[in-house]
């Protein structure tokens, strides 16, 4: 194992806290929000560990963050980034992180951390999971927030008795993955998309109808998918008028799950009655609290079977590009536009 150097170049945070917009997981210009510094290597205490980076992964939610629109405020001058890959090279002195050391792991940044979109990356001990050695790094670096948060969301709908759900932003990674995963748990998934370009491929993924916004007739085909399928779940990554539209279409006892603002617009709330009369429900989902409630069984049986899925070949991360650390500032928000390509990595 290779020396820790005294500093490190990361992507750190420009302002602290939350800005008070809501302008959607969009940037025009990186260095708006981050920039390229050399900053110090921090130090792990008690349950912490110090990961060289890998590789790191670009979600939505890293957006939302360094724009100030995420549930947890900025912190200036620490490192920005969420998810990545790589190596613990050092831990406190607590046993649980010290025998991690020179493990291969997939890093969940805690909010007691260092971000991921740096050499490297300060967390505790249980935000990393250790790797089979069968995984690729490009799907190690995307383990944790799409693959988990479509574990738990395609779970949580089976738990609740649903046989179908529909969900957004159909052609995202995260819905791919849903999408075989329904199949395969004998659900049927309900897509809804912008494009029609997309609809071959999450019917090949095992997409059970796609609905298309953008045709004439899409509210005619979502009620004919409502009465034949009869969803009780909307997984909901956009959160705009198509959203309360699906979910006013929906039968009694319809769960509105949103766990994504993809679009700026507001929602207007369907007819509040249905709440009353038809026991539908609006709720959230967030990936850190779910893991917080799940028992470590349950854990352990996601990190495990995701892993698997990974193995086998029934999930594949789909790559757009992987770009140099030091030439983020400068490529990162081109290589974002049109998201749908598939996943952009930085590699340090």
């Amino acid at each position: 194992m290779s020396a820790i150097p005294d500093t490190m170049q990361a992507l750190v945070l420009r302002y602290d806290g939350y800005s008070g917009t809501a302008e959607g997981p969009t940037i025009e210009d990186l260095k708006d929000w981050v920039s390229l510094e050399e900053i110090a290597v921090p130090k792990p205490e008690g349950r912490q560990v110090l990961v060289r980076i890998g590789l790191a992964n670009i979600n939505p939610s890293d957006l939302h963050y360094i724009k100030g629109e995420y549930g947890q405020p900025r912190r200036k001058g620490v490192a920005a980034g969420f998810e990545a890959m790589g190596e613990v090279v050092a831990a406190g002195e607590d046993p649980a992180a010290a025998k991690l050391v020179g493990q291969r792991v997939a890093v969940s940044v805690a909010r007691t951390g260092t971000g991921a979109w740096a050499q490297y990356a300060l967390t505790d001990a249980g935000a990393v999971v250790p790797l089979a050695p069968q995984m690729r790094d490009e799907d190690a670096a995307a383990l944790i927030v799409n693959p988990l948060s479509a574990w738990a969301m395609v779970h949580l709908a089976k738990e609740r008795g649903a046989n179908s759900f529909v969900m957004t932003a159909g052609a995202s990674q995260l819905c791919k993955l849903m999408a075989s995963l329904a199949r395969d748990m004998g659900m049927h998934a309900i897509a809804v998309v912008r494009r029609e370009e997309h609809r071959s491929t999450l019917e090949g993924l095992g997409a059970g109808t796609v609905l298309n916004t953008a045709r004439e007739d899409f509210e005619d085909m979502l009620l004919q998918a409502m009465k034949q399928n009869q969803p009780r779940m909307l997984l909901d990554a956009v959160a705009d008028n198509h959203s309360a539209t699906i979910f006013s279409a929906m039968p009694a006892g319809a769960h509105w799950v949103i766990y994504g603002k993809l679009s700026q617009e507001a929602p207007r709330l369907p007819a509040l009655g249905q709440m009353v009369f038809m026991k539908k429900v609006i709720e959230g989902f967030w990936l850190t609290e779910w893991l917080g409630r799940a028992t470590p069984e349950q854990r352990v049986e996601a990190f495990t079977e995701v892993q698997k899925r990974f193995i086998s070949g029934a999930w594949k991360t789909d790559v757009a590009e992987t770009i140099p650390l030091a030439e983020a500032p400068d490529r990162l928000a081109g290589a974002l536009e049109g998201m749908n390509r598939g996943k952009v990595f930085l590699r340090p």
